[in-house]
């Protein structure tokens, strides 16, 4: 494997491949901080221009890998400074990050998620150098009836992300999950919840989406506040731009937990940053947030989301290299460019083309150092993005998300509907619900629909199938517990007084 990995760093180290690893590394930190824009668009864009100017192979992987891992870091940057996740990945930054900042505490931040990314990726790509085999034998293992116990395992997580209202977390991912049925039944053909709109029969896209509930809403928040005399909302001023390192050290639990956490759920087909962010989240909410400050400006609970989906973008390339099966979104873009060069994913890779296999594995030990040497000295200059006046950074958003969606759709119904879900987005915020529940409702609900459907369908209609392995009876009874702690622990706590009063 070290041979392997030293002939890797010997095709990533020519002058061509690593200006390739620097220039997706920018450009994929762009695209993820412009929400609409994320890894795969910018992906989608990059791959024909990397074909038709004829790059070999391993370069034009090395610079869509560059993207991919960019992006990761890049949409950290207006979940922290505007509360507009950059994509699905970053939802669970805006959280603690948003907070944070408006604590004036932006700059240290964006240091902190620098570093945390920095450190589950580093994680993800040693585990990747190491385990990418033995990981990859793991997840055949995992059937759609074990993919339908993780999607409720994933859902009982959130039953801790909001532990002073479950109802209203609930509340919010059924409504995602509705969301995310909207079109037509891929199984029946039925439509559903489309009122007869042919503009529906698609479904609600992940970008009108996420524009609509975030940017619509905190622009329509803004203005609120603008009008309002009585609430001050001007942001406090900068203060300090860099990350302590006392902060960092006091992090280093939740980036290393997140971190494994991120890889092992990367590793899995089809769950993505999305889930890994929430798993990560959730478990160090659940391990370290004793004063229930998780969700006010935490620097443990930005740590690890961002810890987590960057180990998880990392952990998404095993079952793709070693398998043939894409392990998210991107990394199925990343399979079609490597078919476009007639290269077959597969165990075979490894051995048949080890220039692409094991360059790629090298440049992200590259790509990973270049991006915290581009990020962490920058956090003072991203941070200052809050200073701009209110006047100006309203307009702007709106440009942003009335761009990024007519960009992608070229229909004005794209944009009615992005602002109806915004209108929605801030009302259901202003009854104090959390948005992260809805997106990571209509997120994971299409995913846990396709699984159960899959699983049903292979054992006739048997609900058996949901809980006959292994794997799947540990996700129901980690599900399940998840569920029932927070009532035993009330009751421990409630008993305590009592013994106290008796002693």
């Amino acid at each position: 494997m070290f041979d392997f990995l030293i002939h890797g760093f010997e095709v990533a180290l020519t002058p061509m491949n690593l200006g390739l690893a620097f220039m997706g590394a920018l450009l994929g930190t762009l695209f993820g901080a412009l929400p609409g824009i994320g890894p795969i668009n910018g992906i989608a864009i990059l791959m024909p221009l990397a074909y038709t100017l004829g790059l070999p192979a391993e370069s034009a992987l090395i610079l869509l890998a560059g993207v991919y891992t960019g992006a990761e870091y890049g949409g950290r940057m207006s979940s922290i400074l505007l509360n507009v996740p950059g994509d699905a990945g970053a939802v669970m930054t805006t959280l603690d990050g948003h907070p944070l900042a408006k604590k004036g505490l932006a700059g240290p931040a964006l240091g902190l998620s620098a570093i945390s990314s920095f450190v589950g990726a580093t994680i993800a790509i040693i585990g990747l150098t190491l385990f990418a085999p033995l990981l990859a034998e793991v997840a055949v293992l995992f059937g759609p009836a074990e993919f339908f116990g993780l999607m409720v395992f994933a859902f009982a997580s959130m039953s801790v992300m909001m532990g002073n209202d479950p109802i209203k977390t609930g509340i919010g991912a059924v409504l995602g999950i509705l969301v995310a049925m909207v079109g037509v039944d891929s199984g029946t053909g039925v439509m559903r919840y489309t009122m007869g709109m042919p503009e529906l029969y698609d479904g609600i896209d992940f970008v009108v989406m996420i524009i609509g509930l975030f940017a619509i809403s905190e622009i329509l928040l803004m203005l609120e506040h603008a009008h309002n005399k009585n609430v001050d909302d001007t942001m406090p001023p900068l203060g300090r731009v860099m990350v302590q390192l006392k902060e960092v050290v006091a992090c280093r639990w939740a980036m290393l937990r997140s971190g494994l956490i991120g890889f092992v759920v990367g590793v899995l087909p089809g769950t993505g940053a999305s889930v890994a962010g929430a798993v990560s989240y959730t478990t160090e909410k659940r391990l370290s947030d004793k004063d229930n400050t998780f969700g006010t400006g935490d620097m443990r609970g930005l740590a690890a989301p961002e810890s987590g989906n960057n180990a998880a973008a990392v952990g998404s390339f095993v079952p793709m290299l070693t398998l043939g099966i894409p392990g998210s979104g991107t990394t199925a873009v990343l399979l079609g460019a490597l078919m476009l060069y007639n290269i077959t994913p597969g165990p075979m890779m490894f051995t048949e083309r080890p220039d692409v296999a094991g360059g790629l594995i090298a440049s992200l030990y590259i790509g990973n150092l270049v991006l915290l040497a581009l990020n962490l000295p920058l956090a003072g200059l991203f941070a200052k993005v809050l200073t701009i006046p209110r006047w100006v950074l309203v307009p702007g958003i709106a440009i942003l998300a009335f761009v990024g969606v007519y960009q992608l759709h070229s229909d004005l119904m794209a944009i009615y509907l992005m602002l109806v879900i915004g209108v929605v987005g801030y009302l259901l915020r202003k009854l104090g619900f959390s948005l992260a529940p809805i997106i990571l409702g209509y997120v994971l609900g299409g995913l846990m629909e396709d699984n159960l459907r899959r699983a049903l369908s292979i054992s006739g209609g048997d609900m058996g199938i949901l809980w006959q392995s292994g794997i799947s009876i540990g996700l129901w009874i980690a599900a399940a517990l998840l569920l029932m702690a927070p009532l035993i622990m009330a009751k421990l706590l409630s008993g305590k007084p009592a013994a106290q009063a008796q002693a």
